[in-house]
């Protein structure tokens, strides 16, 4: 189900700010959550009450792939077949991959390659996921969160280790239309380095301190937290929030 269903169990379910009690206020995370209560009052995330009102926010910046994006299972399939084609060992290809520019994996898995084949074997990498649309969907609750941000004035952008090709691929597979586009061939060196956060957040006018990032792989929460950014992640990855899904991010928006 992609929509989100307000008032269920689901829905209503307090997440958790490391450092707090059951008993006082709750905001987006649990356990993995590395700032405690006082941390994420700072960056406007939890309200003085320590309730989980976005206050302070200027933009959001979110990323594509798993997060935006369901596309999991193409991603993995592409890298799959390259694995096969280039001799690595899909499994360790598979723990590196995602939320990372194809040319960075390439170069983690094969050393031994040339700059040049490197850059010929990302290239075959991408062009395995151009190929590849017919499962791409927006992720769950997607056009709801969408819709609160436009319905609250924040400005948005997608920020992503795709490059521009793919990136339009897949948001038009998943009926998507993107008011900012950073791609990875908007940069000089794409996540875990901040640089498309950054510029996504000058893009908007935002303060960099005062964007929510929006991740679900480790390097683009470190690219968040680079930029100066409070990032929330899905997927258990941690960060310094950490939601189930999109909708309970909706959710803490309509709060505040």
């Amino acid at each position: 189900m992609n929509g989100c269903t307000f008032g269920g169990l689901d829905a209503d379910a307090e997440p958790e700010v490391a450092g707090e009690s059951n008993g006082g206020g709750h905001v987006l995370g649990g356990s993995r959550a590395h700032h405690g209560v006082r941390a994420l009052r700072k960056a406007g995330v939890v309200g003085a009450d320590g309730r989980g009102v976005l206050v302070r926010v200027q933009a959001v910046l979110l990323d594509m792939d798993g997060t935006l994006v369901d596309s999991d299972a193409a991603v993995e399939r592409a890298w799959r077949t390259w694995a096969g084609e280039y001799g690595a060992d899909f499994e360790r290809v598979l723990a590196i991959a995602h939320g990372s520019p194809a040319e960075r994996t390439v170069r983690h898995v094969r050393p031994d390659l040339s700059d040049e084949q490197v850059t010929t074997a990302a290239a075959r990498q991408l062009a395995l996921q151009y190929e590849d649309l017919s499962d791409v969907t927006q992720a769950p609750g997607a056009r709801e969160l969408l819709a609160e941000l436009d319905r609250l004035g924040l400005p948005w952008a997608v920020v992503t280790s795709a490059d521009a090709k793919l990136a339009r691929l897949r948001l038009a597979a998943a009926g998507l239309q993107v008011p900012v586009l950073v791609t990875v061939e908007d940069v000089r060196s794409g996540k875990p380095d901040p640089e498309g956060y950054l510029l996504a957040a000058r893009t908007l006018a935002a303060e960099p301190s005062r964007c929510l990032v929006v991740e679900d792989a480790e390097p683009g929460v470190l690219a968040g937290q680079a930029a100066g950014a409070t990032v929330a992640a899905l997927k258990g990855v941690p960060a310094d929030l950490a939601i189930d899904d999109l909708c309970q991010l909706t959710r803490l928006l309509e709060r505040g």
